[in-house]
């Protein structure tokens, strides 16, 4: 390692890649048009998370989502929304009533990948203590750079 450079504590050093079974780092399609990167996206955002855990194994009206998100816009819902069933992992069913009744449930896709959200969360809430704790010392070396 160069002298006056540090090496960040939980980062291996790279010295080359071997064939150890892991995935090609490179296999991924880093373009902005890429389909992987675009669905990616999509279902990786703040908000798309939060519409796909509270529709596990139950349908919502568009008034009760937004009532649990907190933060959320009805903009910024109703954008999330039509995204989410464009992509096939949401359905909207409109009810013929007045006022018109419209809910919100996952669809069979929607339900797989609310598996592997539900995998994220916990891996979450199980290292958020060490998460929190490297947070306050990254701060605390930046507080004492510009000190």
């Amino acid at each position: 390692m160069e002298e006056g450079t540090s090496k960040s504590p939980g980062y291996p050093e790279v010295t080359g890649f071997e064939d150890n079974g892991d995935p090609d780092p490179f296999q991924w399609d880093t373009r902005e048009d890429c389909e992987v990167r675009q669905i990616l996206d999509r279902v990786a955002d703040k908000w798309s998370l939060l519409v796909i855990a509270l529709l596990d194994r139950r349908v919502l009206r568009f008034t009760e989502l937004r009532r649990e998100i907190d933060g959320i816009s009805q903009r910024m819902l109703t954008v999330t929304l039509r995204q989410l069933e464009r992509d096939g992992l949401v359905l909207r069913t409109v009810h013929p009533v007045v006022p018109p009744r419209v809910e919100y449930e996952l669809t069979v896709l929607g339900r797989t990948l609310h598996t592997t959200i539900r995998s994220l969360v916990t891996w979450t809430e199980q290292h958020q203590n060490e998460i929190a704790t490297a947070r306050a010392a990254y701060d605390a070396r930046e507080s004492a750079k510009s000190s």
